[in-house]
């Protein structure tokens, strides 16, 4: 009778210090994507710094198009009212919704690049090449970040799916967290058309 006593309080003893170092291994796991989370937070602000710079030296030429300037701007507001924290990562419209407004400001941006071209004395502003060289970087960055975010998310998302960390983690309340997606229609390649 003792024995089994024992032996039961060891089973149960085990299986607390196992959901322990379950426990902290998924927070270890968790606070890596939040980590992850807080840099591509950090490169799509400096993006959002960067672009009242970048409206204002292009306003300054003459004859710029100003729906253009205008679709920056608004997508530009709307990116930064699209707020998602760490507690979201595990809620997919919310996530949807953040990546959708990203995008939209993406694509504003490169318009604007493209719109560019037409206009030399914007080719030849210093403080535009200056800021368009910024900006590409930062878009680099934020490429990178992304990647390193669904690598975090990836993991963790692993670690909480395995057996018997399943389990506990269920237990536990850890949810699968979201990973970034390819833009809709990133799977057709662009068309060139060198005719002109």
């Amino acid at each position: 009778m003792k024995a089994k006593f024992w032996i039961i309080i060891g089973v149960l003893a085990l299986l607390v210090f196992y959901g322990i170092s379950v426990n902290n291994n998924l927070v270890t796991a968790e606070e890596n994507v939040n980590a992850a989370w807080a840099q591509v937070e950090n490169q799509y602000q400096r993006r959002a710094d960067l672009i009242p710079n970048l409206v204002n030296t292009v306003r300054g030429a003459a004859d710029f198009e100003s729906e253009t300037l205008q679709e920056v701007i608004e997508a530009r507001s709307r990116a930064t009212s699209v707020n998602i924290d760490a507690n979201d990562l595990n809620n997919p419209q919310a996530f949807q919704q953040f990546q959708e407004a990203q995008g939209q400001l993406s694509g504003a941006l490169s318009r604007l690049l493209v719109t560019v071209e037409r206009y030399p004395e914007l080719q030849a502003n210093q403080n535009f090449r200056d800021l368009q060289a910024q900006l590409e970087g930062t878009e680099n960055r934020i490429s990178t970040e992304r990647m390193r975010f669904n690598q975090a998310a990836q993991e963790f998302n692993t670690e909480i799916r395995q057996f018997p960390k399943s389990m506990f983690a269920s237990i536990l309340g850890f949810e699968q967290k979201e990973y970034f997606q390819a833009d809709v229609g990133a799977e057709q390649a662009p068309e060139v058309d060198f005719s002109n």
